[in-house]
């Protein structure tokens, strides 16, 4: 099974990175950095955009483990801009059958907040085909649901 990390935190070694490390644990798997890529803003038409090539790579891959830091109440701007940048250009079977799973981490997120995260992500997963794994926030619910890998 090949195993695709989208970090869409700015930094590559950070919490968000560790936590989806813990999720993953002994599989591998490999990671792409959003930061390393130029994914414009919904609407937006740029010659170097590189939006269809993170879709590419999310085709190849058989499960998506999706991480954001919880900014400003809510996931990262590089995630939010994936998420959103797929309206109306991915189609609905795209990703089907494919594993997904969200790593949402903050340093004190309300349950709001997290509420917010998963619901959004889970509704990305359902629109477009996947099989929506859950949440992790933590190291105890990365290693509870590492199982369903």
């Amino acid at each position: 099974m090949s195993i695709l990390l989208i970090n869409g935190s700015p930094n590559k070694n950070g919490n968000t990175v560790k936590l989806a490390g813990a999720l993953l644990e002994g599989k591998e798997y490999d990671t792409l950095h959003l930061v390393d890529y130029k994914i414009y803003s919904y609407g937006q038409e740029y010659e170097d955009d590189q939006f269809m090539e993170v879709i590419e790579k999310m085709k190849q891959a058989d499960m998506i483990v999706l991480g954001s830091p919880l900014y400003w109440h809510s996931m990262s701007g590089s995630v939010r801009n994936l998420l959103d940048r797929s309206y109306g250009v991915v189609s609905e079977e795209t990703f089907q059958g494919k594993k997904m799973f969200f790593v949402f981490q903050g340093a004190s997120p309300t349950k709001e907040q997290m509420a917010a995260g998963n619901y959004t992500v889970g509704r990305y997963a359902a629109l477009y085909g996947m099989d929506y794994q859950g949440m992790v926030t933590n190291k105890t619910e990365a290693q509870k649901l590492a199982k369903k890998i």
